[in-house]
């Protein structure tokens, strides 16, 4: 396998740093020269991801720490027994020293090298390839932190890349593992730590005075005294050291660290600094404190909140630490097993009979057909096979060298089974009945916490999806998108809501708004505001009504919670917009050119602290292109984020993105969702302009005798200004009946409005009757009247009628011929 350490066509350039940086005049980033330190602490000089192409493996990335004499090739033939292609194919690992390479048809060098397969649901991504410094091979604790580095990289590798990768992974796959570092001066006590062993510590920056007794003072007790014996310096400088320790957090809980460290000597040969890693893991380790195991995987199953964590942390608890080479669990749902994990995944590695009962992505089967697994549920303890034993189909090939059956209790039932199996024959130790016994309880508590965290997220989620609107209306002249993000902590339900509310051709409202807390009582008070706001607006009641209005209503519900909202009506014709802000956050707007600012919009108290709190109203004029963002605090503030701090990278982030992508544009916003303390709203509106403008015109209704000839007159001379009086026939009739209507039925005022909007026209008759218009049901030869809507009904292409402040507006819509249609006038 070849090497040139140098960038090819799609290849990454490898990055210098540690001892390369000097030769090529690049000083890595602070990041870069951590994740380098990581590397040189697994005693990787080169690593390099390959991908699969047409009938090959394809190197798409290379990092070289440091120069090595092995050389990697660009192109790996399936069907050769290279380690990469050997190591892609079987799904597992491979370990090779300098010796082993030559069987594998490589030239003999004096670097080990390890390949290790990149796989992700059960999909094959690629392969990592890993050279060493120098040796006869990787040690143990070096294999254990590169098998979670290439899981690392197989998460952050896009699935279906063939050739090459769109953007680096071995850098950011490092990152993920959340490795930290140092470097102690055993004689003064000095250590320089970074950023990530920092925050593994739960030590905050501005709190470290750069001491070493800082550091261990964060270490349990107990494990003191290990973990000082291990930075000591030796008389052998090069020896390395591994550790597992804990720590206490800030909340008083206890992780579980990895430490690493090896001493470096100084000029006079004696031991001067002492370089060290760290590491958050989850890894239960083999060995004979059964106790420590138990700690380890109580701790791992803490964090899990999913089914699929629970799995992963049992797959990674017993199958390397017990040598094993399969594991499932399957849960108990009424008396059928549904398999939730498997390892490896591949349907190939497991029985027969599970491949005609394989679903969407598991098996699932009856209790009844597998008998061995019935008896050890309905007992209810462990059930050890030595190699040899004869099973049913459904079990045949598990465990040929031995097979463990784990029911899993849980609250005074079997939550589910988990298998165990080997291939070589596997003696079965008596400390390995108490540790797989106490596994299976502890696993069966976690599946159900899981569960019942699944079925409460599954609640919480189709709670929010049915309080916030569907899909957004089409809008003449506009565009909106939304996104909503529940809140990581707690019951992923909020406060936040938006809307989007069509109030008529040419007008359109959106809102905003987020009630105190994320939590259910919050969601249905937010339920009750957007669905109050939304009737208040399609009244037609301007939006300092509208908000005055709910907040009313939210004080007269006599809740302890308060509620802010952002109100804006915007006309889309003129672009004109009214701004009411209740105790929210300004708007922020993108102007055509670029630029970006934070309107100015006079605001009034929070909703439902005082009933008769006044909400004035703000004007600001948009241009067509501009793009109005309404948003949450969520978004721009949490711990360690100031508001003022939010809203400035907001406003660079809404600079920065393509407005003619709102939905990218949104995302963009959002940014890195890992520190959301609070749930998030964001709604942007991307304002265009109308492209047909409408025609309109207007006229009092007088009650006089001959008011509904007037009005003829008017509408009359209207439509001949409009050059569209070959309609007028119809136009006429309609404005006849509905003016009549409103005199004959109502009291007050009334209003006839025109407008001509392509190839319509649209006559609206307001009055002051809040009642909608009635059709007769029957129609008789002796009935006197009641044809009149039906006549309205007939000649319009849409007829209707819907409610305006201090009334009702009947409307009706004619369609005429375009102007490019019309004929010239004589």
């Amino acid at each position: 396998m070849a090497h040139d350490g140098r960038a090819r066509a799609g290849v990454s350039p490898p990055r210098a740093s540690g001892a390369d940086a000097a030769d090529t005049g690049v000083v890595p980033a602070p990041s870069e020269a951590a994740g380098d330190q990581v590397l040189a602490f697994a005693g990787v000089a080169v690593a390099a991801v390959y991908v699969p192409g047409e009938d090959e493996l394809r190197q798409a990335e290379t990092v070289c720490r440091q120069v090595s004499a092995h050389r990697l090739s660009e192109r790996v033939p399936l069907a050769e027994g290279s380690p990469a292609a050997h190591a892609f194919r079987t799904g597992r690992p491979l370990w090779l020293s300098p010796a082993d390479l030559a069987t594998y048809g490589e030239p003999r060098a004096d670097a080990p090298l390890g390949a290790l397969p990149l796989t992700a649901d059960g999909v094959r991504l690629g392969c990592l390839v890993v050279v060493g410094v120098s040796g006869t091979g990787f040690e143990a604790e070096q294999r254990h932190f590169l098998e979670r580095y290439a899981d690392a990289v197989a998460r952050v590798l896009p699935a279906g890349a063939r050739g090459s990768v769109p953007s680096p992974v071995l850098r950011p796959a490092l990152r993920n593992l959340h490795a930290g570092s140092f470097v102690l001066v055993p004689d003064t006590g000095v250590v320089e730590a970074d950023e990530t062993l920092l925050g593994l510590l739960g030590i905050a920056q501005a709190d470290f005075d750069g001491k070493a007794d800082t550091l261990l003072a964060h270490a349990v007790p107990e494990d003191m005294h290990a973990l000082v014996s291990v930075l000591e310096p030796a008389a052998q400088p090069s020896a390395r050291r591994e550790l597992e320790f804990r720590v206490r957090g800030p909340a008083g809980e206890m992780r579980w660290l990895s430490l690493s460290c090896r001493v470096v000597a100084g000029g006079d040969a004696g031991p001067e600094r002492v370089l060290g890693v760290v590491t958050a893991t989850r890894v239960l380790r083999r060995g004979s404190d059964d106790v420590s195991r138990i700690q380890w995987l109580t701790a791992a199953l803490d964090d899990a909140t999913t089914v699929p964590d629970v799995g992963r942390v049992v797959v990674t608890a017993l199958r390397e630490p017990l040598g094993a080479d399969r594991v499932a669990l399957a849960e108990l749902q009424g008396d059928r097993l549904t398999v939730t994990v498997l390892d490896p995944p591949q349907p190939d590695c497991w029985p027969e009979s599970w491949r005609a009962q394989w679903r969407s992505e598991w098996p699932d089967a009856p209790v009844s057909s597998l008998p061995t697994l019935q008896l050890a549920l309905r007992d209810g303890r462990l059930d050890l096979w030595p190699a040899g034993s004869a099973f049913e189909a459904g079990l045949a090939g598990i465990g040929e060298g031995g097979l463990a059956v784990l029911p899993l209790p849980a609250r005074g039932r079997i939550a589910g089974v988990c298998l165990v199996g080997w291939d070589r024959p596997h003696a079965f130790l008596p400390d390995e009945r108490s540790l797989l016994t106490a596994t299976a309880a502890l696993v069966g508590q976690a599946l159900q916490r899981a569960h019942e965290h699944d079925a409460e997220q599954e609640l919480a989620t189709m709670l929010q999806r049915s309080l916030l609107p569907r899909r957004l209306p089409e809008l003449p002249g506009a565009k909106a998108v939304a996104r909503y993000l529940p809140a990581r902590r707690g019951l992923q339900v909020g406060g936040d809501w938006y809307d989007v509310i069509a109030l008529s051709e040419d007008r359109v409202a959106l809102v905003i708004g987020d009630v105190q807390g994320h939590s259910a009582a919050a969601a249905t008070i937010m339920g009750q505001m957007r669905t109050a706001v939304r009737a208040y607006a399609v009244e037609g009641h301007p939006p300092d009504v509208v908000v005055a209005h709910a907040n009313r209503l939210l004080v007269g519900m006599e809740t302890d919670l308060f509620a802010t909202c952002c109100y804006a009506e915007l006309d889309l014709e003129e672009g004109n917009t009214l701004f009411v802000r209740a105790g929210h956050l300004a708007p922020l707007v993108r102007r055509p050119d670029g630029g970006t600012q934070e309107i100015e919009v006079e605001g009034g108290l929070p909703l439902g602290i005082h009933a008769e709190a006044e909400f004035p109203m703000t004007a600001v004029e948009l241009a067509p292109g501009t793009v109005l963002a309404l948003l949450t605090d969520g978004l721009v503030e949490a711990a360690d984020l100031p508001v003022d701090e939010g809203m400035d990278r907001t406003r660079a982030a809404l600079a920065a993105a393509d407005p003619g992508d709102l939905g990218r544009m949104a995302d963009r916003l959002l940014g890195e969702d890992g520190r959301r303390e609070d749930d998030v709203a964001l709604l942007l509106l991307r304002y265009d302009g109308m492209r047909t403008r409408p025609i309109r015109a207007g006229w009092v209704v007088w009650r006089l005798p001959d008011a509904v000839m007037h009005a003829r007159r008017f509408t009359a001379r209207t439509l001949r200004a409009w050059h569209v009086a070959d309609m007028a026939d119809a136009v006429l009739l309609v404005v006849s009946e509905l003016v009549t209507n409103a005199l004959v039925h109502t009291q007050g005022p009334v209003r006839l409005d025109l407008t001509l909007r392509g190839d319509r026209v649209r006559v609206c008759v307001s009055d002051s009757q809040p009642r909608a218009p009635a059709k007769p049901v029957i129609v008789d030869w002796e009935a006197t009247g009641g044809r009149g809507l039906m006549l309205v009904e007939a000649m319009s292409e849409a007829f209707g009628s819907m409610p305006v402040a201090g009334g009702k507006q009947v409307w009706s819509e004619i369609a005429v011929p375009r102007v490019e249609e019309r004929p010239p006038d004589g």
